[in-house]
């Protein structure tokens, strides 16, 4: 069996041929470095670091190209850099708010098991790339300079029949896209879908020279030159969140054909779906933003990667706590099953069990109910050759980096519990046990596990110790 990626464009699960197999070619939207990133933002970053596991394993690891881009110069991290360092020259204040978001992104991806992009690079040095990019929409009369602004006309862009070639990733008419867009409403316009391809700058803000004025980048131009200038006027995946559909990539794929001639820009276009946290959207408003730093302050980021990957991820996910209990629980079985035994590649048949379903669109549930179902043949047979053949397994996920030696002394250094809840949580169960109410005890039992305690129940009662 081959691999088959539900493509965006075309509405269905197809067979993935690259253009080239010796060159296998994937580009994903990275992050705009102005603030920690949010538990959403780790989806696309983990669900690309499987596929890029992936394509290395079927091509070879010298044979496939990850480009996630950074975006380093935007209205968010100009507000951001102002309000931060007031005292400080904007310059200044932005190169500060960039550099530390950008670590702090690194490190928290880092802590999730993702590999490091073949190629990350950032838009503020790609600006040449931009403008010649632009100019030939200019001349060739599909953008137009208005008031110290470029735009890239819409309606130009037509299809061989004649028809409007805008709109066939997202699947809307322009009359839709517009009554469910947030159109920028501006005199310069020609039409109220026209996009940015270059703005003026105001004073003290980034600026480049430019044939139209000094100014910066439109956002959606940062990306259709980097991913040119890295992978070539066409390559075989473009990836993203679904958020990212309309406007960012229907605007990628106008500028780029355009400016190319070239019938596709991307082969194959993939997008993760939405997350939400217990059951509501993620929003400061409601209480519920939370960042990867602050999760990785109480959870191994092992198990935020596998809470992420119990999803599809074209589905919509909600990320929950007991959700994450339950990821740190099959992480201790696992771990368990598989020792402090090295990665065995050669010769494993464990690895099909676990490819097949990845081949089937990314199917990381069916990946993780068949290393389940290893797991238990593993505990059963302790030879060595088992252990490392499921760990190599296990890799394909992007999990078991670390040894079990070495997973119980991270959940050891990164155990903190509430004694008080700790007790309240064993009152329960007792009455619970009283009750003969087992599940719920059960339960109870579970979730003081998930915290990392150990239960002794004895003569006099229970007693709890911190699991190290």
């Amino acid at each position: 069996m081959g691999l088959r990626l539900h493509n965006t464009l075309t509405g269905k699960k197809e067979d993935f041929v690259p253009f080239d197999r010796k060159n296998v070619r994937m580009y994903v939207c990275g992050p705009t470095v102005y603030d920690f990133a949010h538990i959403g933002n780790a989806r696309p970053v983990i669900v690309f670091d499987v596929l890029f596991r992936l394509l290395r394993h079927l091509y070879g690891a010298d044979h496939v190209t990850y480009v996630r881009n950074v975006t380093d110069v935007d209205d968010k991290i100009i507000l951001r850099a102002a309000e931060e360092y007031p005292d400080l020259p904007l310059n200044e204040a932005i190169r500060k708010v960039t550099e530390t978001t950008e670590k702090q992104f690194h490190d928290d991806v880092a802590a999730l098991g993702c590999l490091k992009p073949t190629v990350e690079p950032r838009a503020t040095e790609h600006i040449a790339e931009m403008v010649a990019m632009i100019k030939t929409l200019v001349d060739e009369g599909h953008a137009y300079a208005a008031e110290g602004h470029v735009l890239f006309d819409v309606k130009s862009w037509k299809a061989a029949d004649g028809s409007l070639a805008y709109g066939k990733l997202s699947h809307r008419s322009l009359d839709d896209m517009i009554a469910g867009a947030r159109v920028e409403v501006a005199p310069y316009k020609r039409d109220p879908m026209d996009f940015v391809l270059w703005k003026p700058s105001k004073p003290g803000e980034p600026m480049w020279d430019s044939p139209w004025g000094k100014g910066r980048p439109g956002w959606h131009i940062e990306c259709s030159a980097m991913a040119k200038k890295h992978l070539g006027e066409t390559f075989d995946i473009h990836g993203g969140g679904i958020d990212l559909v309309f406007p960012h990539h229907e605007n990628e794929i106008a500028q780029s054909r355009v400016a190319n001639h070239t019938n596709v820009m991307a082969k194959t276009w993939m997008h993760n779906g939405f997350l939400q946290v217990e059951g509501k959207k993620m929003a400061k408003s409601e209480g519920n933003f939370v960042t990867i730093h602050e999760l990785l302050a109480d959870w191994p980021g092992e198990v935020l990667r596998l809470n992420m990957l119990r999803t599809h991820y074209r589905q919509p996910i909600d990320w929950t706590l007991r959700g994450l209990e339950e990821s740190m629980r099959v992480l201790d079985r696992w771990h368990l099953a598989a020792g402090d035994s090295e990665p065995r590649v050669d010769g494993n048949p464990l690895l099909t069990k676990v490819l097949e379903p990845l081949l089937d669109d990314l199917n990381t549930p069916g990946a993780i109910a068949a290393v389940h179902r290893v797991s238990e043949e593993v505990e059963d047979d302790h030879e060595g050759d088992d252990r490392g053949m499921f760990r190599a397994a296990m890799q394909l996920l992007g999990l078991l980096g670390a040894t079990e030696t070495e997973w119980r002394e991270l959940r050891a250094a990164g155990v903190s519990v509430d004694e008080a809840k700790v007790e309240q949580l064993i009152a329960d169960r007792s009455a619970a046990r009283a009750a003969k109410k087992f599940a719920e005890a059960d339960r109870l039992r579970g979730e003081l596990d998930a915290m990392g305690v150990v239960l002794k129940d004895g003569p006099e009662g229970t007693t709890w110790e911190v699991r190290r």
